[in-house]
């Protein structure tokens, strides 16, 4: 029956394979459980629930691209979105956590259409290599600013704006410790070294009354208080089109470059550089984005995680499965997952900014008109605190700079487009 569902035999490979690489994928991104649910807490959403929506969502995506594509690539809430709705759309713009549930949900249905019209295929092809990269990176640098933070690395200055924080807390050094415990496994390429990371640094906080556990067994919390929650109608309010258009395209270029990278790795791409069952996967990414945002979570978007599932042996959506039970198995962990602090979380934060920050070893570094623009948009994030503003000065300045340097006819209508719509939402700030 499961050879028939996933044609496993098909891909040259077993089920027991199958199931071993999704507990693979599972375990390299396990740490969505503990991260997530403390960045929507900071917005005032409920943390227990929080830590079911993300359960919840992150079984649901992936057993949709499972079952729907039959692609061994798993999803959950996206690192990088959910620092952009907490951070800059809640903490920095002022908006109710209700009312950025709402963008993200339709910033689904968005995405949904478009992949349903056609229209993602001109719009991703049209954003040049470099901008993409350019966005990668600086997401990362706005997580990592995040994540210096909440190890007590970086603090406010009046005259500096930042400087280095006081070394002797105990919890900057336990954060310290856990980063280079969370680097060396995985220099070591051990399984899970971001999760092992994360509970070894609460741990060594428990001597010090800085960690304190309630259990690790329990019953679910109640997703109730973020389940449907989302303000919709406050999303379509006037201001709110900037917050969906970069939910949407955040998701768009994050999903698109996972799909890309997994589905070759998993040997599923054609010759011609064209994916089977393309248009599946993108349903199932657009679907657990729109459920994502009705449990009370994030942008649910595709793992590039999965690779290591892959890597693993996985080639079929029984992979994708397997890591979705593993999530709901996930839900009666709730007690460990909330239980754990800031400071312990903080190191994989900023772990995971490094591996985001290699997207500019790719960048075309001979080509001015190509890196500056990349850099700029790498650097806006974080130096501005804001995803869609460093987004927004990406593309304008790369238009700009292509038609003062008289090659705007590089520029395609994409980025024409994107570019005219930043200039007139500054405009309107």
């Amino acid at each position: 029956m499961l050879d028939r569902l996933f044609s496993i035999a098909a891909r040259g490979s077993t089920p027991r394979r199958e199931v071993l690489a999704g507990a693979t994928t599972f375990l390299t991104m396990a740490y969505i459980v503990i991260i997530n649910p403390q960045i929507m807490a900071t917005t005032g959403m409920d943390a227990g629930a929080a830590f079911a929506a993300t359960c919840l969502a992150a079984a649901i995506g992936s057993a949709l691209m499972g079952l729907l594509a039959n692609f061994p690539i798993a999803l959950a809430p996206g690192m990088g979105l959910n620092a952009y709705f907490a951070f800059a759309v809640v903490g920095g713009m002022g908006v109710s956590w209700q009312v950025a549930l709402g963008a993200v949900f339709l910033s689904g249905l968005i995405f949904l259409a478009v992949s349903l019209l056609r229209v993602r295929e001109w719009l991703v092809n049209g954003i040049p290599l470099g901008l993409k990269l350019g966005i990668a990176a600086g997401i990362g640098f706005f997580l990592g600013l995040i994540g210096l933070k909440g190890m007590g690395l970086v603090v406010a200055h009046p005259a500096t704006l930042v400087t280095l924080g006081p070394l002797s807390e105990t919890s900057t050094l336990l954060s310290c410790l856990g980063f280079l415990l969370i680097a060396g496994l995985s220099a070591r390429r051990v399984p899970g070294a971001l999760v092992i990371g994360i509970l070894a640094t609460a741990l060594l906080g428990l001597p010090f009354g800085l960690t304190e556990f309630g259990g690790v067994v329990s019953v679910p919390p109640s997703l109730a208080p973020t389940f449907l929650q989302m303000d919709i109608a406050g999303a379509l309010g006037l201001g709110i089109a900037g917050i969906v258009f970069t939910f949407f395209l955040a998701d768009l270029l994050d999903n698109t470059g996972t799909l890309i990278a997994t589905t070759h790795r998993a040997g599923l791409m054609r010759p011609d550089g064209t994916v089977p069952n393309l248009g599946r996967a993108l349903f199932a990414d657009s679907g657990g984005a729109i459920l994502g945002a009705a449990l009370g979570t994030s942008t649910t978007v595709s793992y590039i995680e999965s690779a290591a599932g892959i890597q693993a042996g996985g080639r079929t959506g029984l992979t994708a499965v397997t890591v979705a039970a593993l999530f709901l198995l996930t839900l009666f962990l709730a007690p460990l997952a909330t239980a754990i602090p800031g400071f312990a979380t903080a190191p994989a934060l900023v772990f995971v900014a490094c591996l985001m920050a290699q997207a500019l070893r790719s960048v075309e570094w001979d080509e001015m008109t190509e890196y500056v623009p990349a850099m700029i948009t790498a650097l806006a994030m974080p130096f501005t605190f804001s995803i869609a503003t460093g987004i927004g000065i990406g593309f304008i300045s790369y238009a700009a700079l292509k038609l003062l340097a008289g090659r705007g006819a590089e520029v395609s209508g994409a980025v024409w487009l994107i570019a005219a719509l930043c200039i007139a939402k500054f405009g309107l700030a």
